[in-house]
């Protein structure tokens, strides 16, 4: 039975409105079956009522506004989380590095360590390198850090180069109580009336000279060799001059057996210096005398630094710190109180 419910009085054109909800009725078929493209219209009965004003008012208004809300919600939800996507991906992508941008030139690159002029880099393919490292970082931490010594090129030496390894003593069981006490905090003998420095005061006076990669550097003292050693590890090259001839030839058979190939021993007088190999931009003595050496002095390249022991006329030994400014003159000054081995040789002949 067909029930009509519209007024006698000419019906209100319908027209769009049938149009409107025949669109969003698609609409909601195609969004709801989407995967389906074979399936038949929803509610064919409303459509074909609706076509022939057969639908009240009342019903219609209410198809009209559920065909509109379902035919835009699903659209927005979809297109805002899409948004929400594309937003997250760009605040992503902020964070993460692009591959091609590696290759942009507008882009500032991480600075590589200058070049070293010449000359070649010390070798740690010996043994040595890789025993005991764990005491070698207790020795740098309680004893060289710990006492304000902070250039890190100087802490990475002290923490590479095998100090047992320089141990060396012509009587065995000295030798082998020195393997024991390597790393401790303090000298140990070496024969010949020489010593090997506490680790302090060798960390202490290469940080001192401020070394850089570039450097040239002159050691008056080779001793056991560790000094020379560390300082190779940061500067270019090492020239080292000690005057006991077999302590000379031990420690250049040492070095080159560890691979310090740019380290250069000498057995000589080092109150003398290496003139054939000046001026220096940095200078380091092993032992202590009554009066700097003039040929050191006159070795020192503008601008550089030298640092050796001197005893005064009481016995009183301090390191003192010899610098050179752009004018050529000389600036001195006691750094700390020490205690080395004599300097022997030409030093110690009275002056004139």
């Amino acid at each position: 039975m067909n029930i009509d419910f519209w007024p006698k009085n000419p019906k209100p054109n319908f027209q769009n409105a049938e149009m409107n909800i025949t669109s969003a009725q698609l609409t909601v078929t195609n969004h709801q079956h989407k995967n389906k493209p074979n399936s038949n219209p929803i509610y064919p009965e409303l459509v074909e009522g609706i076509k022939a004003n057969k639908v009240p008012f009342f019903v219609m208004a209410l198809l009209v506004l559920f065909a509109v809300s379902c035919s835009k919600r699903p659209a927005n939800t979809v297109s805002g989380a899409n948004e929400k996507a594309e937003s997250n991906q760009q605040a992503s992508d902020t964070n993460v590095q692009s591959p091609n941008n590696s290759q942009d030139p507008n882009i500032q690159k991480p600075a590589r360590p200058a070049p070293i002029r010449g000359g070649v880099r010390p070798e740690h393919k010996h043994p040595a390198f890789t025993e005991r490292i764990k005491e070698r970082a207790r020795m740098v931490a309680s004893q060289i850090k710990a006492r304000d010594v902070n250039d890190p090129n100087v802490l990475k030496a002290m923490q590479t180069v095998p100090r047992h390894a320089f141990v060396q003593h012509p009587n065995k069981n000295i030798w082998s109580s020195n393997l024991e006490r390597a790393y401790a905090d303090h000298p140990l003998p070496i024969g010949f009336d020489q010593t090997i420095s506490q680790p302090y005061i060798v960390a202490f006076m290469t940080e001192a000279m401020e070394l850089r990669p570039d450097y040239k550097v002159l050691e008056i003292g080779t001793g056991s060799g560790y000094q020379a050693a560390v300082c190779a590890e940061i500067a270019q090259e090492v020239y080292t001059i000690e005057i006991v001839e077999p302590l000379a030839k031990r420690s250049e058979k040492l070095l080159k057996e560890l691979g310090y190939k740019n380290v250069f021993v000498k057995a000589g007088d080092g109150f003398f210096g290496w003139p054939e190999k000046a001026p220096f931009d940095a200078i380091i003595g092993t032992a202590a005398a009554e009066r700097i050496p003039e040929p050191l002095i006159e070795q020192l390249k503008q601008d550089g630094r030298m640092i050796i022991p001197y005893e005064d006329s009481l016995g009183f030994q301090h390191l003192v710190m010899i610098t050179r400014d752009e004018k050529g003159e000389l600036q001195k000054k006691n750094v700390m109180p020490v205690r080395f081995v004599p300097m022997t040789g030409e030093v110690q002949k009275k002056q004139r």
